[in-house]
């Protein structure tokens, strides 16, 4: 590779991506940093070059936009993965704000959303079916592709792969984050970054602006806030300035948890404002709310700006034939958006205040927005945090008494970010802190809230070369290795101690562990910003602490499966191989947690543990609850499919389930550890499970619901690759109930199914399942055989199908329910199944359109609920709730049900479900989604 000739530093922002840049030179503390102006389209055919690139893509539909329009200064190369035809910038931005649906904005928010599939194609959230999406990291990969595509054409004997690129992120994202961070870099062409926390390049920033002055500046602040408020997220951190030997030293002592609050919020709040003065009495659908966004976001840039304008306009657009008539406008004015950001975001409280959790997260767009709006609430939360480090800092002793020490708040702060434009509000925080602190505090400048996360990159890689200071402070938390009991939370051993510097290596040489070679192991890992944990200690690497929930927050877990090693000895490679490890880790140079597995025999062979991105569900404490009998119940399962026919007591198959509930009760009461082991003892025993018609009925119905939901265990998709290698083999004992079991434990695991694998399924089923088939009369005879009903609660659980696939089998469903009784039950619940607002499984993007279900809602509120419960349940799984208007059906709709249920005289958690965004107790989750949930393990909704 090109020796590198520039430093270039990316603020890939929420809202806009920013470009800086310095010359490596001899003199390069000298070398001075600027803005790379990114060119981009402005209008049809118009390219010009801007210092900020709005992270928005527009997806036109075929023909809308000429290809002449849409042409750069370069040969535009996609991503893999992305569509050919996307505008990226200003004039994306701006066709938001004009033609609904076909909008990205905010792929930086996806990024660190665990409830969706961040790989998956989701994006538009609220476009309709027509419209290409990607995935939010192809997203993120084409807003950098662009930078380098556009460095490249001005620089390209110096091309943007071959120069020292920093990234930059919030302090807050977590692994998962990250990693997709550098996923997206390495499809854009950038395999070799670093990354750089956004509140930490702000200082660095500050610091390249007052080099020779800094130590003098700073000699009565020892300890700083950096309050960075982007598009998408609140990011804050401490910041340490020491005078050591009459030199300064800066380090970041502290980090906030990941705060999805920014501006995006701000731009909702006057969308919401805008709205109803549109119309009071009707609601935008999400569509038309995402297009009146953007053009709130204007305005609150206009007006928070120092800018002499009192108020702008907001206007809507018709659609179709009211395009012209349907225009309305509105208008905001100077003073109200001030308010709501200062009473709504900035309002005056104590340092007491903390921010209110007990209500639900703000959904919006399928983005989980934090609770409670107001920052400075979250401010006070995260001072309050830090006590321990901010007194140490101040040069103040912890007294012995906590309860009485008064809260110690920063000498200095540092404000970044667009609404940071704002004076007003640059001088209600800053108001704020000084009343919390009892005397005023320094605000250190920053004259470019929109350009100093770029230009801080920049200065850290100077300081990476030795060219400034470096701040210090390493690994912004804590990671630990989670030991879990039978009672209680269990305890946890420190990997790697909040500070550690990138690079350093920390072994857990107190601990050994023997893993099998060839099979999956976990580890699950915990990580706090806390700087003191139980028992009031500070974590240090090697030390145990009891597991508080406040504290500690969990990791998706660590997973990996040790490669055999190879034996030519055939009784050898039958046999299990295990190998003796210890836990080695350390924060890389990219700000990325790196835990291997390490041979005690031999340093040099070593296993990277690699940690699953998507987290699906959460397995609480209760799951570790093991019944002392369950070890003869394994010993029984074996028995019964032992290897030995000599072994296998024909009448321990008969007896099995009645001994097996015996020794661990009531199957409906195992929990998530005992049905895992359970499952597993009959996995090894599936190639003997055609024994028998006994033995294979009794196989297919208690691993299938041992191994239930299919998901929950980080080890579960090795468990489901094992089964899906027995649906080509079919059952051996082809009768109803056969059949009927054959596809029960199918549906029962669906939820680990991938799409292809559930593709495969319903191509089987669908021939049965369509009403044209069924005419003939061979193949009704052979669905009556092959359990047709249970074919239907199948393919109504394969949530992974396309949307397509499940409007068309759910209409198949209603029509046959409305004009025939047989089966009916069967095909009013599939039908709420399909229609569900929210999935047990599935990634929310693949929840039916609103529109489709309210074309059939006429329909179903016609039947006789009173009669046939189960319509309305179906309606009400149809109906429910979410607090995201893309899914939510009309207020008119929706009083029309709740009016259907009083009336049927349901039950009022059903009414609730309709009208409120709640959880479903017990018995509703098991009548929806056909089985109840093994103890301990609950799916996680933000």
């Amino acid at each position: 590779m090109a020796s590198a000739r520039y430093l270039v530093g990316i603020d890939l922002g929420t809202t806009n991506i920013v470009v800086a840049y310095s010359e490596i030179t001899d003199q390069l503390k000298e070398s001075p940093i600027s803005i790379f102006d990114i060119d981009q389209l402005v209008a049809p055919g118009e390219v010009s070059r801007k210092p900020l690139l709005p992270s928005f893509r527009f997806h036109p539909a075929k023909e809308q936009i000429s290809t002449n329009d849409m042409v750069l200064p370069w040969e535009n190369f996609p991503v893999e993965g992305d569509t050919n035809a996307a505008i990226i910038g200003e004039w994306a931005r701006e066709l938001g704000a004009k033609v609904e649906g076909r909008q990205v904005s905010s792929a930086k928010s996806w990024l660190s959303h665990q409830a969706v599939d961040r790989e998956s194609d989701i994006l538009p959230w609220v476009a309709s079916t027509d419209v290409d999406k990607v995935s939010p990291v192809v997203a993120t990969a084409s807003y950098l592709n662009h930078v380098r595509q556009a460095w490249n054409y001005h620089n390209p004997i110096n091309v943007l792969e071959n120069q020292e690129v920093v990234v930059t992120v919030p302090a807050s994202f977590d692994e998962s984050a990250r990693k997709l961070t550098l996923q997206a870099a390495k499809l854009a062409g950038l395999s070799k970054i670093a990354l750089l926390e956004e509140p930490q390049a702000v200082c660095y920033d500050w610091y390249a602006r007052h080099a020779e002055s800094a130590k003098t500046e700073l000699t009565d602040v020892p300890l700083i806030l950096v309050c960075d408020v982007g598009g998408g997220t609140t990011d804050l951190s401490l910041i340490e300035a020491q005078h050591v030997d009459d030199e300064l030293a800066l380090n970041r002592i502290g980090v906030g948890e990941h705060l999805m609050l920014g501006g995006d919020n701000l731009d909702l709040a006057l969308a919401h404002v805008a709205e109803q003065r549109f119309n009071k009495d009707k609601k935008l659908n999400a569509s038309s709310l995402s297009k009146l966004i953007q053009q709130t976001r204007k305005a609150k840039e206009q007006l928070l700006s120092k800018t002499e304008q009192d108020q702008v306009k907001i206007t809507m657009l018709g659609s179709g034939s009211k395009l012209i008539g349907g225009t309305k406008s509105v208008a905001l004015s100077k003073q109200e958006v001030h308010n709501i950001a200062l009473e709504g975001f900035f309002p005056q409280v104590q340092i007491t205040d903390l921010p209110d959790k007990r209500r639900r997260a703000v959904i919006e767009f399928g983005l989980p927005y934090v609770a409670d709006p107001a920052v400075t609430k979250h401010i006070a939360e995260f001072i309050s945090q830090h006590q321990s480090v901010a007194r140490n800092a101040l040069g103040l002793a912890a007294s012995d008494n906590q309860q009485v020490e008064e809260t110690v708040v920063p000498v200095g702060v540092l404000l970044n970010g667009g609404v940071f434009n704002s004076e007003l509000v640059t001088e209600q925080v800053t108001t704020i802190l000084s009343n919390w602190r009892g005397s005023p505090v320094t605000v250190l400048d920053n004259p470019h809230p929109d350009l100093a996360v770029a230009l801080g990159a920049v200065a850290f890689g100077k300081a990476r070369r030795g060219a400034q200071l470096k701040i210090g402070g390493g690994s912004a938390r804590s990671y630990f290795l989670h030991l879990a009991e039978k009672k209680g939370f269990g305890n946890a051993i420190c990997l790697l101690s909040k500070g550690i510097e990138e690079g350093q290596e920390i072994r857990l040489s107190g601990r050994k562990f023997s893993l099998t070679l060839g099979e999956p192991v976990r580890f699950n890992l915990l990580t706090s910003i806390h700087d003191k944990l139980s028992d009031n200690k500070p974590a240090l690497n090697g030390a145990m602490y009891k597991v508080n929930t406040d504290i500690f927050t969990p990791l998706p877990p660590y997973i990996t499966t040790l490669d055999r090693i190879e034996s030519t000895d055939e009784l050898h490679a039958n046999q299990k191989q295990r190998v003796e490890v210890q836990l080695a880790c350390k924060l890389t140079e990219v700000g990325t947690l790196q835990l291997e597995c390490v041979s005690t025999d031999d340093a040099e062979t070593r296993w990277a543990v690699e940690f699953e991105i998507r987290k699906q569900a959460d397995v609480t404490q209760e799951s570790e609850t093991l019944s002392p009998k369950l070890q003869v119940s394994l010993d029984l399962i074996a028995t019964a499919y032992s290897g030995n026919k000599k072994n296998a007591d024909p009448k321990t198959i008969k007896t099995l389930v009645k001994e097996l509930e015996q020794k661990l009760g009531k199957r409906a009461d195992w929990n998530f550890s005992t049905s895992r082991h359970v499952f597993d003892a009959f996995s090894k025993g599936r190639k003997r499970r055609r024994r028998s018609e006994q033995h294979e009925k009794n196989w297919l119905r208690l691993s299938g619901y041992a191994l239930r939901p299919g998901f929950g265990d980080p080890t579960d998709d090795w468990r489901i690759e094992q089964m899906w290698s027995l649906y080509s083999q079919g059952i051996q004992y082809q009768n109803h109930q056969g059949w009927s079991d054959w596809w029960v434990f199918w549906r029962r695991i669906s939820g680990g199914l991938n799409s292809d694998q559930q593709e495969a399924i319903a191509s089987d089923i669908v021939k049965y399942l369509h009403p044209g088939s069924l005419r003939n009369p061979k193949v009704a005879k052979e669905a009556q055989e092959k359990s047709y009903e249970a074919m239907v609660r199948l393919g109504a659980s394969l949530e992974h199908l396309h949307v397509e696939d499940k409007v068309l089998m759910a209409k198949w469903f209603m029509n046959k329910a409305v004009s025939e009784a047989q089966h009916a039950q069967a095909h009013w619940w599939a039908l709420g199944r399909i229609a569900a607002r929210q999935l047990m499984y599935g990634s929310q993007h693949s929840v039916l359109p609103r529109e489709q279900v309210e074309q059939w809602l006429p329909t179903l509120l016609e039947q006789n609920w009173t009669k046939e419960p189960i319509i309305g349940f179906a309606v009400v799984m149809m109906c429910r709730k979410t607090g995201d208007r893309l899914f939510d059906i009309s207020d008119d709709f929706s009083q029309q049900v709740v009016s259907k249920l009083q009336r049927s005289k349901a039950p009022l958690a059903w009414i609730e479900l309709v009208q409120e965004v709640k959880e479903m107790d017990e018995s509703e989750s098991k009548r929806a989604f056909g089985d109840a949930l093994p103890h301990g393990l609950r799916l996680v909704k933000e």
